[in-house]
């Protein structure tokens, strides 16, 4: 068979979700057509995701005016934006990367994952190897204020502590960063979209349990998942404009449908995190 797109992890689960062959991956490209690098052009932030010296995945806003990314060919992406906090300081040239764009207003979405190619003072550009948009599902329609000179100091900590439950306990939306690990044949580092109703995210203990509703069925979040058990979730408060970032270990439960509408869930556990402010806000939308 044909492995496509698709890495072993991936083509795994595949399997593990029920089918017995990978869908055909028509939509995951090596370069960027033109209605995608459009799009990218008109976004205020995007979600970044990379490694930290360990290998462990981790993910940042990166916030700018309309334009701030830019498309000089179908294979490469300009963003004129840094992160200040530990997530954006691993944004290095030849890092591997997962870019996720999405406008909440229109719910269009599109992911990029490739490799640094260059990081500055100014920004990044970004090489681009795979390319693909995803269905509209679960994300919530809002209006944003983006800040892009947002700054503050960054909290860092340890576990699941009080003000981070309070946060995950109200949120509706989530972004969750992957790792294949090194190595992996078509593999990398991937940045998704969770949504759901608010507090979709439960809290059990010191560990989260997550619903896996229906989607895309690529399954590139928990193709990484079966080769790098690490990840790394980001939480948005969209009312203050909180950012709450955590990293730990995540296994799939493949037969527990306990959730409702969940098709599987999966359980994650926090060993370390941030907070800082974000710069995304609502407006009222």
């Amino acid at each position: 068979m044909d492995a496509g797109p698709w890495h072993v992890g991936e083509l795994r689960a595949h399997v593990l979700a029920g089918g017995d062959y990978a869908p055909g991956g028509g939509g995951i490209r090596d370069f960027m057509p033109d209605q995608q690098r459009l799009f990218f052009a008109q976004l205020p932030f995007l979600v970044a995701a990379t490694v930290d010296d360990a290998g462990a995945p981790m993910a940042t806003p990166l916030t700018g005016g309309e334009g701030f990314v830019a498309s000089p060919d179908p294979e490469t992406l300009a963003i004129a934006a840094v992160s200040p906090d530990p997530a954006g300081r691993r944004l290095v040239a030849g890092a591997p990367v997962g870019l996720l764009g999405l406008d909440p207003q229109t719910r269009r979405r599109n992911r990029a994952n490739g490799r640094i190619a260059f990081a500055g003072e100014l920004g990044l550009i970004v090489t681009v190897e795979q390319s693909f948009g995803n269905c509209p599902q679960y994300i919530h329609r809002r209006g944003l204020t983006v800040d892009p000179h947002v700054a503050g100091p960054v909290e860092t900590f340890e576990g699941l502590n009080d003000v981070a439950r309070a946060q995950i306990a109200a949120a509706d939306t989530f972004f969750v960063a992957t790792s294949s690990g090194a190595g992996v044949e078509g593999g990398g580092v991937d940045v998704s979209h969770r949504g759901g109703p608010a507090g979709f995210v439960r809290i059990e203990g010191d560990a989260l349990v997550i619903p896996d509703y229906r989607g895309n069925r690529y399954f590139n979040t928990l193709g990484n998942l079966l080769l790098e058990p690490r990840a790394a979730l980001l939480f948005v408060d969209f009312a203050t404009g909180r950012l709450l970032q955590l990293q730990g270990t995540a296994e799939v439960l493949w037969d527990a449908h306990d959730l409702p509408a969940a098709e599987r869930t999966w359980r994650f556990r926090p060993t370390r995190g941030f907070r800082r402010a974000s710069g995304l806000q609502l407006t009222g939308v």
